[in-house]
């Protein structure tokens, strides 16, 4: 990261701190891990372990668990941000830790508090988001899982489709209905080892990523396990998606960085037709829209964040926008490092490469970018009446 971007008015004294230590820590590790199935799962494992061993993920969870009073929206940015540009699959296993524990963060009772976040951030306990469906993922109020009361609890029946850490996850916040209508969706602490719920599938993507379909038949749910009251599922989705959605920008971000500064290198090293391929003036003209691409983005998703830190209860409009163009212009940032390392940028296992894999996710998760255009003109339509 340069050192213009961390003197932005945006940061205080604490977030270089954190960035610099992470970027310290992140420079001494190595990123070997699986690709695939148990391998994958147990480095995901591993690497919740060092990062929560080193005390990055105390930062994602507030005190007394963590190191602030509440969640620092510019924080989880940096981190996400950080491990991207070192290692995709560490900033997955960070992202994970975030969303599935942000929930009881943020709406959680103190019980249900102390029975997750201190092992949340310590690395020990998994933690899963368990939001989506095959028929409903961005429209939350579609949702078909239901859960209806039953002997002092709940018990749900349902599918879940797209969950990450699915199979890995100790547990999983649930969202599932309890009544009729938009407004009647409820959110529910769920451990990975409740009878009545089951991985169904594993699904293979096209970057190394732990995912999967959950399957809840007769699964019981304790009356203290949901998180607010009934009907708050909706707040719970939607407040955590608003800290979040930031975050997801910083992720694309991060490897956009990552991918330019292999470009820029490549360019100054590359020779030919007698000179350097940084001669050329198509490729400095790819260079500074690169440059410019990743500039604005981070200016989009660190005023986001500074507005939720700043205490604005809502950020919905904003961290769309930084998410929207983030991910959509890391995509395009990517691309373009691919086209000049040319033949190599296409090499299986080259990093360039890898990068393209890992970004195409990022415009799709935690609301696709078409979801985002739509939050965003809804918002100015209501706003300019």
């Amino acid at each position: 990261m340069s050192a213009s971007h961390l003197d932005w008015p945006f940061f205080g004294t604490r977030h270089r701190a954190r960035e610099q230590a992470l970027e310290e820590w992140c420079a001494q590790q190595s990123w070997a891990h699986g690709e695939s199935g148990a391998e994958l799962d147990a480095s995901c494992k591993e690497f919740a372990l060092r990062l929560g061993e080193a005390g990055f993920i105390r930062i994602a969870v507030p005190r007394p668990y963590g190191e602030d009073a509440s969640l620092d929206a510019r924080s989880l940015c940096l981190m996400r941000e950080t491990l991207a540009r070192h290692e995709p699959l560490a900033d997955f296993v960070y992202a994970m830790q975030v969303l599935g524990s942000a929930p009881i963060s943020l709406f959680g009772s103190r019980s249900q508090k102390d029975a997750w976040l201190e092992d949340v951030a310590a690395g020990r306990k998994i933690a899963a988001f368990a939001l989506s469906e095959a028929e409903a993922g961005s429209d939350v109020a579609a949702i078909s899982t239901r859960a209806e009361p039953r002997d002092g609890g709940y018990v749900l029946n349902g599918a879940k489709a797209w969950i990450s850490n699915a199979g890995v996850a100790d547990f999983y916040v649930v969202f599932a209905k309890t009544g009729e209508g938009a407004r009647s969706v409820s959110a529910f602490i769920v451990p990975a080892e409740t009878p009545g719920l089951e991985i169904s599938e594993r699904t293979p993507v096209m970057a190394a990523h732990p995912l999967g379909s959950l399957r809840f038949t007769n699964c019981r749910a304790a009356a203290d396990s949901m998180l607010g009251e009934p009907g708050d599922g909706l707040r719970v989705a939607l407040g955590t998606l608003d800290l979040c959605r930031s975050t997801v920008g910083a992720a694309a971000l991060g490897m956009a960085r990552r991918a330019y500064a292999e470009a820029l290198q490549r360019s100054r090293r590359r020779r030919l037709f007698g000179g350097r391929l940084a001669d050329l003036q198509l490729t400095q003209a790819a260079l500074a829209d690169m440059a410019t691409a990743v500039d604005a983005s981070a200016l989009l998703i660190y005023r986001a964040a500074w507005l939720r830190d700043s205490g604005q209860p809502r950020i919905t409009r904003e961290a769309s926008m930084a998410k929207l163009f983030a991910t959509e212009q890391a995509q395009k940032v990517i691309d373009r490092a691919v086209q000049l390392f040319g033949g190599e940028g296409v090499r299986a296992g080259s990093l360039v490469e890898r990068l393209y894999r890992e970004i195409r996710a990022l415009r799709i998760y935690e609301g696709a970018s078409e979801i985002q255009q739509l939050l965003i003109a809804r918002h100015e339509l209501r706003e300019k009446e």
